[in-house]
């Protein structure tokens, strides 16, 4: 059967996720603080958030953000909004993301995102990359967090598409390449970040999605 759907998660993948996490925070922790260090601890500590009671993604962008200004020192008042709900609307996609996601379309393919955002976020996200994709599904629809496989299940259930016609797309090997491999799905990492794989078995591994087009081709003739 043949390759119908190329699924991706959006923010790390689609959109600048780290960029517009630490420009946020940035101006609330001390001078001179590392960005990368700032992201790479941000990564941590809303994993941690998401794997207890599911909560709104709203609301794991403000406990993860207060928690990581507390670690650096910084508090906001309890009754002060927390800059990173706010803020989600204006991070920016990849340059490249929307020609390769038009790229797809026009090849036949069928586009969906799997995120792990509220449903308004991930549309003012769509808003700002310009191309809609076919489907969505966010974790206020799996009531769930990835790496969990609650996206996954609403994806199949809603689209009838299996492991055979379908492959993921995503820059996070935690949240996507490591569980969909282990699912038995075809998956292209996109390497924004270089990381230990950590027995992550990526089908492809890309740089960023210029060359997403070929690859899907190229996977989809293998089928």
């Amino acid at each position: 059967m043949a390759v119908e759907w190329v699924t991706f998660d959006c923010y790390g993948t689609l959109i600048d996720w780290e960029r517009g996490i630490t420009d946020a925070l940035l101006p609330l922790v001390p001078r001179g603080t590392d960005r990368r260090a700032l992201a790479e601890r941000y990564i941590e500590v809303e994993a941690e958030v998401e794997k207890g009671e599911y909560l709104p993604y709203r609301a794991v962008l403000d406990r993860a953000g207060r928690r990581l200004l507390t670690e650096h020192g910084s508090t906001i008042a309890d009754n002060a909004p927390s800059p990173l709900p706010s803020s989600l609307p204006s991070w920016p996609p990849f340059a490249e993301v929307p020609d390769a996601l038009r790229e797809l379309r026009r090849r036949g393919y069928r586009l969906a995102i799997l995120s792990n955002v509220d449903r308004d976020l991930l549309a003012a996200s769509i808003r700002a990359i310009g191309v809609e994709p076919d489907l969505t599904v966010t974790a206020e629809d799996a009531r769930s967090y990835k790496p969990a496989r609650g996206h996954w299940r609403h994806f199949e259930e809603r689209t009838g598409a299996g492991i055979r016609e379908t492959i993921h797309v995503a820059a996070s090997l935690y949240h996507d390449i490591r569980p969909t491999s282990a699912w038995g799905y075809r998956n292209v990492w996109i390497a924004r970040r270089i990381e230990p794989l950590r027995g992550a078995e990526p089908t492809r591994i890309l740089p960023d999605l210029t060359s997403l087009p070929d690859a899907i081709d190229e996977l989809a003739r293998a089928t």
